[in-house]
């Protein structure tokens, strides 16, 4: 018996490595046969292309730049007596922004005005004079008295006409000590205060009016978009008139603006620096929501062209500026396509050429996805932020 234990126990250890061996074979062998389980296809959201007339957006910086400014100067010299606006605020046409001591020209529109009815009087008593040489010319009285009334008459009118001058001139000046807003605007902080002295015409302004509504942008586009423009518009491929298309504008804040504008004027000079041109735009601005020099960035529909739209997170710029998206192939394989001529269409790209109606752009997920891997495409649609959004599963069972 006890040769027997001791047999068995020597061959237990030989039996369990024959049944690790005969375990390890089995599982090569099915690893070898396909049995492990494969990575399946990536999920990825995609867009039907679908070709239609889009709108061709531009997208301008600009400056903001007041309807109208003026700079407030005295046009005669005096004292400072009243500032009669609060500074910063809103004034009409008309209304009095300075007061001018005025007791000096109020002296000299009086003067003006007693020199006035002084040679007024003695019209009368020259013309008597003449009417009575003109009827004794012939019976007493001699030619050269005749003439002589005769300018004598001329010259008092000739006073009345000058003194009339000078007492207008004396009125003119007594109300330019009245300083007057010369249009409805808002003003600047006032550089003079009471009791200061002014002259007329000096260099330095009082203040400064602006009308901020409606509301200059003073846009900037490039020479080379200028004549793409142009070629689109002459080949017919544009439709529309950019002169009469509305104009958005987008603020510093990140905000839209929330009227629209229209084309005021184009400057018909390219700067010889820059080799850009400008582009004024005019906008209502009731609440003066934009204020002159604000930085804005303006949106403008120049017209439609039949086309693609690929959106603007779903494609990239290679190192020549070239766009290129990816799409998925009839074999639900990651395709790459480069597209060389491209323009702006809202948050979107629209080409014309490379693609075909029924084309599959991959439009969430392309980032981790190399050419020539398979896919699952999970058919979307792109929201106004540019944001892929899968279409809601539909049951066809359901009636």
């Amino acid at each position: 018996m006890t040769g027997r234990k001791l047999a068995l126990f020597l061959l237990l250890p030989v039996l369990l490595a024959a049944c690790s061996d005969s375990g390890d074979q089995k599982s090569a062998g099915g690893a070898a046969n396909g049995g492990a389980p494969q990575k399946p296809p990536q999920a990825v959201s995609v867009v039907v292309m679908k070709k239609a007339e889009r709108p061709i957006t531009a997208i301008l910086p600009g400056r903001a730049v007041a309807f109208q400014t003026a700079e407030i100067r005295p046009r005669v010299t005096g004292a400072i007596k009243e500032i009669a606006f609060k500074e910063g605020s809103e004034v009409k046409a008309g209304d009095i922004l300075y007061q001018i001591e005025d007791n000096t020209y109020a002296a000299a529109f009086a003067q003006a005005q007693a020199t006035l009815s002084k040679a007024q009087v003695s019209i009368p008593s020259a013309q008597a004079n003449l009417n009575r040489y003109e009827r004794l010319v012939n019976s007493g009285a001699t030619q050269i008295e005749y003439e002589n009334a005769k300018v004598t008459l001329l010259q008092a009118q000739a006073d009345v006409e000058q003194a009339k001058a000078a007492l207008q001139s004396a009125e003119i000046d007594l109300d330019l000590t009245k300083i007057r807003a010369p249009f409805d605007g808002v003003t600047t902080i006032s550089a003079v205060s009471i009791g200061n002295i002014v002259t007329a015409n000096q260099t330095t302004a009082l203040t400064t009016l602006r009308r901020l509504d409606p509301i200059y942008i003073d846009l900037i586009d490039s020479s080379t978009n200028l004549l793409d423009l142009r070629a689109a518009m002459a080949s017919g491929r544009l439709s529309g008139d950019p002169r009469k298309a509305d104009i958005r504008l987008k603020l510093e804040d990140g905000t839209n603006y929330p009227l629209t504008g229209k084309l005021d004027m184009s400057e018909m000079a390219v700067s010889e620096t820059t080799g850009t041109y400008q582009i004024r735009a005019l906008f209502d601005n009731p609440d003066d929501i934009i204020l002159p020099g604000m930085y804005v960035r303006a949106s403008i529909t120049v017209g439609n062209e039949n086309g693609y739209l690929i959106p603007q997170r779903a494609a990239t710029r290679n190192a020549r500026g070239e766009l290129s998206a990816k799409f998925v192939g009839a074999d639900n394989k990651v395709e790459t396509r480069t597209f060389t001529v491209s323009k702006s269409s809202g948050n979107n790209w629209l080409v014309t050429d490379g693609i075909t109606d029924g084309d599959r752009l991959i439009v969430d997920g392309f980032q981790w996805i190399s050419d020539g891997a398979p896919v699952q495409p999970v058919e979307a649609t792109v929201n106004e932020q540019g944001f892929a959004v899968e279409k809601p599963k539909v049951d066809e069972a359901k009636p």
